[in-house]
């Protein structure tokens, strides 16, 4: 039987060696799917005070709707986060840069904990802020050891690996694997997820995009458009039938590299996305 969660040994030994840091962090920065900023939020965050400052940063803008993500920025900021949307590949580190140097105690390094959901763009954000080809550092006293810290000009920053919320609910968990923040063949198979994307799209009126790239219509049982879908991409077996698992796959790997065009799943009025299914 699938697992409803994907939830591995090192997540649970990451949230483990957070909690253990938390109250040795000064600052946090959140790193969140800016097509998905609430289904993408940390479930680590909890693990930190609530007067912690955090840093939101909505990483893949490029490939989100840009004015919902600009309503996302505006929505944070005034939950008392300080949000960017960026597109990581290119940079935007300036302004992050010049608001951590303000807040670094006269004594001592900022410390800062990056924390997100898998695949989120954590190490991309790491390798921009402190060099590619950034040392890792040894133990700081006082500071819980085992954990990869890298130094930065005037913090250090502790990395994490992404996690998930163990118990979380089943069909967020099916909705993050669609952007490849979880595994859909640990959880289910590409298939199901595949399908329940592509019937999620088009309730959502998000399925232009599908048809620009592949010229496929929005039309049909779930099955119907998936059988479409692998003839077109020549995801065929033996007699001519569609490999449905191998269709599934390459349409959940276009949908979350963006090959699908520029869109957003949710916006902060919504109510839960997962509520949905």
């Amino acid at each position: 039987m699938a697992r409803t969660v994907w939830f591995p040994g090192h997540m649970a030994k990451g949230r483990r060696q957070l909690e253990a840091l938390a109250a040795n962090i000064d600052l946090l920065i959140e790193v969140r799917d800016a097509r998905a900023p609430r289904l993408t939020s940390s479930p680590t965050l909890s693990l930190f005070s609530q007067k912690i400052e955090t840093f939101v940063v909505l990483s893949k803008a490029d490939l989100a709707n840009e004015r919902i993500t600009r309503e996302w920025a505006a929505f944070l900021d005034d939950e008392g986060f300080r949000a960017w949307p960026l597109d990581l590949r290119k940079g935007g580190m300036n302004q992050i840069r010049s608001a951590l140097a303000k807040k670094k105690p006269s004594f001592r390094d900022l410390r800062i904990a990056v924390v997100g959901t898998p695949n989120v763009g954590k190490s991309m954000l790491i390798n921009q802020l402190v060099g590619r080809r950034a040392a890792r550092v040894g133990g700081i006293p006082g500071v819980t050891k085992g954990v990869s810290w890298f130094s930065g000009q005037g913090f250090l920053l502790v990395d994490s690996p992404g996690i998930l919320d163990p118990h979380g609910d089943a069909r967020a968990h099916r909705m993050i694997s669609w952007i490849g923040s979880s595994r859909s063949q640990v959880i289910g198979n590409f298939e199901e997820h595949a399908k329940e994307c592509a019937a999620f799209m088009i309730k959502k009126d998000l399925w232009r995009g599908v048809e620009e790239a592949w010229g496929i219509k929005g039309e049909g049982t779930p099955d119907d458009i998936m059988e479409k879908i692998g003839r077109r991409l020549g995801k065929l077996l033996p007699g001519g039938l569609v490999d449905m698992e191998s269709a599934g796959r390459a349409f959940l790997e276009a949908f979350a590299t963006g090959r699908l065009g520029r869109m957003s799943l949710e916006r902060p009025q919504d109510s839960p996305l997962w509520e949905e299914l």
